[in-house]
């Protein structure tokens, strides 16, 4: 019951600079924050507001230039470059604007590309797969190649794929921003759905009114800061 109530990630003090030339340019300064498990949490804020530079340091794509990390009761900056590539593909699913599906793969072919990273046995795969494409109902498509799709077919794709291995964190950038208004609602419906199935947390960075209102948490950030966090759970 204990780690049901443990933050799922726990930033203290993470500042995150990139240099530009012989110039440092800040992108982060001074967070401090703690994100909950198993919540629809929102990063809200303008364009050029280091949404996406946090994400990258949840996501453990970037490190921190000062400051702590810790993303499911790991610090990151104790693993080394394969411990934290192993780390985020065991931990952490990954859902974009972009779809950023693999064109040459089929639909079920991109779902099980996860797993094959993760060496599980080819049965196992298999059952894996089927089961997430028929969740997202995609069970009938699942031979088409993205080419094939619509843009809601894709992000379901994507979808499927993020949550194929059971992370504990999903991350979401902009994932309804290519997306009609109704189709991204569908999307953000099947999103909360399989939040609840599968039991992750979601971290979205989003303009989109209609994924704000699904928010449980929101953190509004301005110029690389936090402005503000808001409980919205019961």
């Amino acid at each position: 019951m204990h780690a049901e109530t443990e933050p799922v990630a726990r930033l203290r003090d993470v500042t995150k600079s990139y240099k530009v030339g012989r110039t440092e340019v800040p992108a982060l300064h001074d967070i401090t924050l703690d994100i909950q498990a198993k919540r629809f949490t929102m990063l809200v804020a303008p364009s050029g507001s280091g949404k996406t530079t946090l994400l990258n340091l949840l996501g453990c794509i970037d490190r921190p230039t000062s400051g702590v990390v810790e993303i499911a009761g790991q610090a990151v900056a104790e693993l080394g470059e394969n411990a934290l590539s192993d780390f985020r593909a065991q931990k952490i699913g990954f859902i974009f604007q972009g779809f950023s599906l693999v064109p040459v793969l089929s639909a079920y072919e991109n779902v099980e590309y996860p797993l094959l990273l993760t060496g599980m046995a080819a049965g196992a795969r298999r059952e894996r797969t089927l089961s997430m494409l028929d969740a997202v109902g995609l069970a009938e498509q699942r031979d088409r190649r993205p080419n094939e799709l619509s843009g809601g077919q894709k992000q379901r794709v994507a979808i499927a794929r993020a949550l194929v291995k059971h992370p504990q964190i999903v991350l979401a950038d902009e994932p309804t921003a290519n997306l009609d208004s109704a189709t991204g609602a569908a999307i953000v419906s099947l999103m909360r759905r399989m939040q609840a199935e599968v039991g992750a947390t979601f971290i979205f960075a989003t303009h989109d009114p209609h994924l704000i209102a699904q928010a449980d948490t929101t953190i509004a950030m301005r110029d690389g800061g936090l402005l503000k966090t808001g409980d919205l759970a019961q």
